[in-house]
């Protein structure tokens, strides 16, 4: 079985949850103590100094990685174009999480049509830079076509598998993909509504059926406007972790 790492989208842990959290210093302390992962949002929103992600790598143990999401200067204002020195400063600032990095999220607005020449060009950037994983959230059709995924296979991004899908997109989880991802938002309300066992069972067994390799595979619960994304994410864990 591959490796599986589960987490979710920010470091907040809701009150009914509390007591499956150690203590720590801090309250990212005190989720790390349960999760390997986390995804920072909060870059998407705005910058963060060089000593901020220092400071959130040296509150984690060892093993634990972070997952930092492009900003939406990148993504969404200059829809990847022209954007060398905004990538050049996002990179040097989450670079300082050091050996805790695991790699970035770019996620795309809705509306943004694939474009080969604009995504090629934007890869060959990033892969100039960095050899860090990257997935990307695609949420338009168009970019679910196979020079789409040959493009991505080129410069080994990984495709995001997210719920709810785009359209009538019935895209799946490319077993051989650079860097697995899975991001779950809540269905049928994104950000509010929780999984049911059912369906976390039916993602478990997804999972265990991933052939192993070098590289872990990640999911993500967003589902944080309640709280779910915490039960989400421990209840899947648990069946991960049981027989």
């Amino acid at each position: 079985m591959r490796k599986v790492l589960v987490g979710c989208a920010g470091w907040s842990i809701p009150a009914p949850y509390r007591d499956r959290f150690a203590d720590g210093e801090s309250v990212l302390a005190r989720y790390a103590s349960r999760f390997s992962v986390v995804e920072i949002n909060s870059s998407f929103y705005r910058p963060h100094q060089p000593s901020t992600y220092a400071r959130w790598a040296a509150s984690v143990p060892r093993g634990f990685r972070f997952s930092v999401k492009m900003p939406k200067e990148i993504s969404h204002e200059l829809a990847l174009r022209r954007c060398g020195p905004a990538l050049d400063a996002f990179l040097a600032q989450s670079g300082a999480l050091g050996s805790k990095l695991g790699g970035y999220l770019l996620q795309l607005p809705p509306g943004q049509v694939f474009e080969m020449r604009t995504a090629s060009t934007f890869f060959r950037m990033f892969r100039r830079r960095t050899d860090a994983p990257l997935a990307c959230e695609a949420r338009n059709l168009s970019w679910f076509s196979p020079a789409a995924s040959e493009l991505f296979a080129l410069h080994a991004v990984g495709r995001v598998d997210a719920d709810p899908r785009v359209g009538d997109n019935d895209h799946e989880m490319d077993t051989r993909s650079a860097w697995p991802y899975w991001r779950w938002h809540g269905a049928p309300r994104i950000y509010y509504s929780a999984y049911s066992d059912e369906q976390l069972q039916a993602l478990a067994a997804s999972l265990r059926a991933l052939p192993d390799a070098r590289r872990p595979a990640w999911v993500i619960f967003d589902n944080t406007a309640h709280g779910f994304a915490t039960a989400n994410a421990l209840r899947l864990q648990a069946l991960l972790e049981g027989p």
